[in-house]
């Protein structure tokens, strides 16, 4: 099939920044496409995996992790594996991005050195507030959200965390058969010996070879998803906070709040209040979809 670029929905654009809502539903029957990075971006992924070769290699994309691009660069994404994924897509124009990188950064002159960061914890606050986020109507909030992402990014790669480097196309088919397995799952019970069987492996070099795809740890990435659908539930829907936590598989609410506090950096009702206070927002999340895909 000829290639096509994904469907992107503006969810809301200002002087020098624009965040847009990236569906796709390509699978392994089509080609790869190639496209070109007009703007400095940031993409934070919702749900799916893909691969995406950029200006340092080919990396696995999943659940949390960003993927990373330089103005006037080209870059070429495909589903290998697996059909669709969800993005919230982030566009600065050059001189807005060098005005943030000039201070979180300490250079104007600032470019990505990697074309993706895995899902780290100091990263899953500021994209558990802008996928929630995302659904606010207040262009001043998405702005102030935008600039969080980046200067979050920024900080990041300053401190010399780079994205993991390139594997076998082996050990990346196998882990993004698991990293879909988690994402459809994630609200039950899981084990690393379930996991490892799925990509016919040993508990050990399942847990290492996932690591050095993906950079971040099964547990890690089953905690950033149901997290991530926590903080959106909360955001959406007016449920107990106790009724959401079950149903993003934690076990207990004590263990909820602890967690979502040590990430969020406050509760789960004061994130809810928080949101509330910022700007309305749609409480059924009609303008943020949550397909899933399998």
């Amino acid at each position: 099939m000829p290639a096509r670029s994904p469907p992107a929905r503006t969810l809301a654009q200002g002087d020098g920044w624009r965040i847009n809502h990236v569906v796709c539903e390509l699978g392994p029957q089509d080609r790869a496409f190639e496209e070109h990075h007009d703007d400095v971006t940031i993409a934070a992924v919702l749900h799916g995996s893909f691969f995406y070769r950029g200006e340092t290699g080919r990396s696995l994309m999943y659940p949390g992790a960003l993927l990373l691009g330089n103005a006037g660069t080209c870059f070429e994404c495909g589903h290998d594996h697996g059909t669709g994924d969800r993005c919230l897509s982030f566009h600065f124009s050059r001189p807005y991005f060098e005005e943030i990188a000039a201070t979180a950064a300490g250079s104007h002159r600032f470019r990505f050195p990697a074309n993706m960061l895995p899902a780290l914890r100091q990263l899953a606050g500021p994209i558990v507030k802008v996928e929630a986020g995302a659904l606010a109507a207040d262009p001043i909030h998405l702005e102030e959200l935008a600039i969080g992402l980046a200067e979050a990014v920024l900080a990041v790669l300053s401190d010399g965390s780079r994205a993991v480097g390139n594997s076998p196309a082996r050990d990346r088919r196998r882990v993004s058969d698991v990293v879909r397995h988690i994402e459809d799952h994630a609200d039950q019970p899981l084990g690393l010996g379930d996991l490892a069987g799925l990509a016919c492996m040993s508990r050990y070099h399942f847990l290492r070879t996932f690591r050095q795809v993906l950079g971040i740890t099964p547990y890690q990435l089953l905690l950033n998803i149901r997290m991530r659908r926590a903080a959106v539930a909360l955001a959406t829907t007016p449920a107990e906070v106790a009724a959401i936590a079950f149903a993003s598989g934690f076990g207990d609410l004590s263990t909820f709040n602890a967690r979502f506090r040590a990430v969020i950096g406050v509760s789960p009702q004061a994130f809810r209040k928080s949101l509330t206070a910022s700007g309305p927002s749609s409480r059924d999340g009609s303008r943020l979809q949550t397909k899933r895909f399998n």
